[in-house]
């Protein structure tokens, strides 16, 4: 899941991270998810140019560090590695994982942390419980981290284009109609107008129609089609298959006796591979 949130951009609020590695190794520590990238922006013309000449150069790193149960003395020597193998400009997100509950000692160790350039977040499987660093960065790293639920909404190119063609459509009637009732027009002018006016005003079609978001958590998922939702517990089904429409497009396939329900993968960005088999341990652990 935080390989999907990396790769999709879900912590653009925190950096733009373009190299994602896994089983990083730092020091004493290997890392299973390690992302690198910088606070400059890649979007928009003005967006370039205030990151050419405002944002900061330096290097931003995120660190995904899991653990059945961790000390005081870990998350110290981490920290420490990670300073001793990074820019001392450079800003750093550690974020732990422990199947326990959290303790005192560790609270402690988290919440004072005096390095400005370091954020921290820990998360307890067993309590559901989050402490982070009482710093700008931790606090950022704790309000824009997801770790119990991912959610991957990426922008339908085929749905959008149908919306326009809606849009479109519905113009061009309209600009006919005006023509055979006499009032003068400029038809080529009025179809590029109409053009400019479909792909503006097809976005909340788009949105209210067809979006697709996929949200997911262990306990079960959520599926909007527009503002239509779907919910479900991975308890509710029994097996897993990959289904192919006759369209090509790729679903997961829940079963349970003879009902069935599709993931449309194709049109939430996921990968067939990563989510059979993430999917398919969500279901054994039911």
């Amino acid at each position: 899941m935080m390989e999907e949130q990396l790769a999709k951009g879900n912590l653009r609020w925190l950096a733009s991270f373009r190299e994602i590695r896994r089983d990083y190794a730092l020091g004493a520590f290997t890392i299973p998810i390690y992302a690198v990238g910088s606070l400059t922006e890649k979007g928009f013309f003005l967006s370039r140019i205030f990151s050419a000449f405002v944002t900061p150069k330096y290097k931003i790193h995120f660190l995904l560090y899991t653990s059945t149960e961790l000390s005081v003395k870990s998350i110290r020597s981490l920290v420490l590695s990670c300073k001793r193998k990074f820019g001392s400009e450079d800003w750093v997100f550690i974020t732990f994982i422990q199947d326990k509950p959290i303790g005192k000692a560790i609270k402690s160790t988290i919440s004072s942390l005096a390095d400005d350039k370091v954020g921290l977040a820990i998360y307890s499987l067993t309590s559901k419980s989050e402490v982070s660093s009482d710093n700008v960065l931790g606090r950022a790293l704790k309000k824009h981290l997801k770790l119990t639920e991912a959610r991957f909404e990426p922008l339908n190119v085929p749905d959008y284009l149908k919306s326009i063609t809606i849009v479109f459509s519905l113009g061009v009637v309209f600009l006919v109609t005006l023509l055979f009732s006499g009032v003068p027009a400029n038809a080529p002018l009025s179809l590029l107008v109409i053009l400019a006016f479909s792909i503006v005003a097809a976005y909340p079609i788009y949105k209210r129609w067809f979006h697709t978001v996929f949200s997911v958590n262990s306990k079960g998922f959520k599926l909007w089609k527009g503002r239509d939702l779907v919910e479900r517990r991975w308890s509710d089904y029994t097996d897993i298959s990959i289904y192919i429409t006759p369209q090509h497009d790729t679903h997961i396939r829940l079963h349970f006796k003879k009902e069935t329900f599709d993931i449309p993968l194709s049109k939430v960005g996921l990968s067939r591979k990563e989510a059979y088999s993430t999917i398919k341990q969500m279901l054994r652990k039911k």
